[in-house]
């Protein structure tokens, strides 16, 4: 395959775009493999879909090994299988929701779980047609709120997802584990670092979820991970509670005047100067704060929700609304303070809040629904609101004093906190998820009811499992780990092509010669990119040259003049000059240990 830059469908830019924050979304902008079409969504051009596709051969080649079989939905889907699932609402403003001329509601399709399991459906009905993995690779649509970083979070996207189907757990487990498998092999020969990490299922749903992230400093994942090899997204980790204490020589809870300290740090200044402590001072940690939020259902309905944790805690709210899915979950407007006067600003405190509000009998509750951290055990004690301008109650014991509605995974987690196996302090890093597996379970096949009759002839609801790899994302990945400062550096096995010549100068042997050398390398199935555009410097040609990334770069030039040829890596190896004569089996056999990497 020979590409020549003279009639490439390609335009570098020299400055990067107005709206790019990362490396990849510069960098592939600037090197013509994609343009903006709208905020979230871009137009791949020649060089992009090159890479693109050889990502998607990886997949492919990966997905085949581990007994797959490759289908192909449409994007636009119908209302109907959504809504029995429940996720047409669930989803809420996140898909994009149409109407045909004849009012039927459609929807672009997000992901295809309902899709698949009533194609199953249509077409088996035995154990003996089980196992069965299926999968695709298809552009997806999510109306994301805030897309950024050019390809890792679009409104547009490819993504492999693939499903399987089990008579059994016991055959989902080896479904799951094969796709895990699988998932390990496509990023290793992709060159991507990764790290496998315990994972919430959110609307998806299922037992057991796990990502596949690759650190990077830009990515939007929080993840942690201990050195006995504990590793978990943030939103999956649970907290160690400490155990209940003995309250018994606790003293009584009592209220005290804290004129303006409506928050933690004038709080703990003025029980340090007016209610010292004889062991030592009070800190953050000794008081529980009480933070008011509102959930957000799908549906628009909005419910308030307090959160009670130690004051040294900030509430994460990707926690918390991975444990209160499908809502969102907002900071707490005037609005909802206004409805509920009861709730004091900076003083609120348990007393107004859940159970620890009195009921009259027969009455129905009316309090504000309160979740504690899971630190806050019984036994415990802390300075928290009166609820009452101006005062706060001092030696409040959880358990004595008051409960709450139940426990919740809020608070932020911080490097060095123990994990939750025992495996030692964590450590929090960053990444970009390229890869989500989970073990659905039988929710879609029951709600769309996909059963199989077994052996007896009984039917059995059909167990399910879905896997799911951003291609686009892993495109974007592997820009952000292949670059520096120039350009872009392409591993070889997803490079647009293995080789760019480079003819510089004005004379015409040195574009006889470079013709000659790209000619001879494709016909020895060597992906050869050249530059024979005539008119143009070799400064803009060896920039271009850096910005497209491809791994090996030829330059004919002054040295032919003395029978050599410079051939260059685009990144980690010096420069050789190396006779003309000699420069094909040269380069092909340094393409070959590029490939065998």
């Amino acid at each position: 395959m020979l590409l020549r830059l003279s009639t490439l469908f390609v335009r570098t830019l020299r400055e990067d775009p107005a709206d790019a924050e990362v490396a990849s979304h510069k960098l592939l902008v600037r090197a013509g493999y994609i343009r903006r079409a709208a905020p979230g969504i871009y137009t791949w051009l020649p060089l992009g879909l090159r890479v693109l596709g050889k990502v998607e051969a990886v997949v492919r080649e990966e997905m085949a090994a581990a007994g797959a079989q490759e289908v192909h939905f449409p994007a636009l889907l119908p209302k109907e299988p959504y809504e029995a699932t429940g996720r047409w609402s669930e989803y809420g403003p996140n898909i994009f929701r149409l109407k045909d001329r004849k009012g039927g509601d459609y929807l672009l399709a997000p992901t295809h779980e309902e899709l698949f399991t009533l194609l199953v459906k249509d077409l088996y009905s035995s154990y003996k047609d089980l196992p069965l993995t299926l999968f695709q690779i298809q552009t997806k649509y999510r109306d994301e709120a805030r897309p950024r970083a050019g390809l890792i979070r679009g409104r547009e996207f490819v993504m492999k997802d693939a499903y399987s189907f089990d008579v059994d757990d016991a055959g989902l487990d080896a479904s799951y584990a094969a796709q895990r498998a699988a998932y390990q092999r496509v990023f290793d020969r992709l060159g991507l670092e990764y790290v496998i990490v315990t994972a919430t299922s959110g609307a998806m749903g299922g037992s057991r979820s796990e990502e596949f992230l690759t650190p990077t400093a830009i990515g939007e994942d929080t993840f942690v991970r201990s050195a006995g090899g504990y590793a978990a997204n943030v939103e999956a980790v649970t907290t160690v509670a400490p155990p209940a204490l003995d309250w018994s020589d606790a003293p009584a809870a009592h209220v005290e005047d804290t004129p303006d300290t409506p928050t933690i740090e004038s709080l703990v200044a003025h029980a340090n100067a007016h209610q010292p402590r004889p062991d030592r001072e009070w800190t953050a940690a000794d008081t529980l704060k009480n933070v008011v939020l509102a959930l957000v259902q799908p549906t628009g309905e909005r419910e308030l929700l307090v959160v009670g944790l130690p004051g040294d805690r900030e509430v994460d709210l990707k926690r918390l609304e991975a444990g209160l899915a499908p809502a969102e979950v907002e900071a707490a407007g005037e609005a909802d303070f206004a409805a509920h006067p009861e709730l004091v600003k900076g003083y609120i405190g348990p007393g107004a809040l859940g159970p620890n509000v009195p009921v009259a009998e027969g009455a129905e509750r009316t309090a504000v629904r309160y979740l504690l951290d899971p630190r806050v055990v019984d036994g415990t004690r802390w300075i928290t609101g009166a609820n009452e301008p101006g005062r706060h109650v001092f030696d409040l014991v959880a358990g004595r004093d008051f409960t709450a509605d139940g426990t919740v995974e809020a608070a932020e987690v911080r490097a060095g906190d123990p994990a939750p196996d025992g495996s030692g302090p964590l450590e929090l890093a960053r990444g970009i998820e390229i890869g989500h597996i989970f073990q659905l379970g039988r929710k879609y096949a029951q709600a769309l009811g996909l059963t199989v009759l077994d052996q007896n002839g009984k039917a059995q609801v059909v167990t399910m499992g879905s896997y799911g790899i951003g291609v686009t994302r892993v495109l974007a990945a592997l820009a952000e780990a292949n670059h520096d400062d120039r350009g872009l550096a392409w591993p070889a096995h997803v490079a647009p092509a293995h080789v760019h010549v480079v003819a510089t100068g004005k004379d015409a042997t040195v574009f006889d010669a470079a013709d000659e050398i790209a000619r001879d390398l494709s016909g020895r199935g060597i992906e050869v990119l050249y530059d024979d555009r005539p008119k143009v410097s070799p400064g803009v040609k060896f920039a271009d040259a850096e910005l497209l990334g491809v791994p090996l770069v030829v330059v004919v030039g002054r040295g032919l003049a003395e029978g050599l040829v410079e051939v260059r890596p685009r990144a980690g190896g010096d420069a050789q000059q190396v006779p003309v004569a000699d420069v094909v089996e040269h380069v092909a056999a340094r393409v070959r240990e590029l490939l065998a990497d």
